[in-house]
């Protein structure tokens, strides 16, 4: 059972449903402004990839562009991108972004 996305020709805004028979989607209308005149769009969709194309992917210099080493909040947003790439648990890394100085225990360290 897809999901399927429509754009609404009055509103121009997007809205997904839930369709049970993609041949017969029954009667939809946009979800913000009641409109009837509804598109279907072609949905994105994921290519899985393997685990090494992941981490080569995030050792392309450009992935390193804007990282200053000696700024741990810039680190930490390095660290919190490899992890969420790899589907890393990154709440520890996310904890240190919303310290002040960017370390979790809340002790500074230049």
């Amino acid at each position: 059972m897809p999901i399927y996305e429509y754009l609404c020709q009055e509103c121009r805004k997007r809205s997904s449903f839930l369709v049970m028979n993609p041949r017969q989607p029954g009667s939809i209308t946009c979800q913000h402004c009641g409109g009837s005149k509804l598109e279907r769009l072609l949905s994105r969709f994921a290519v899985p990839t393997s685990e090494e194309s992941r981490l080569e992917s995030l050792a392309d210099p450009a992935n390193l562009s804007g990282l200053d080493e000696s700024d741990p909040r810039s680190v930490a947003r390095l660290m919190k991108k490899m992890g969420e790439e790899m589907g890393e648990d990154v709440r520890d890394v996310e904890a240190m972004l919303d310290q002040p100085d960017g370390d979790a225990d809340g002790e500074y360290r230049p």
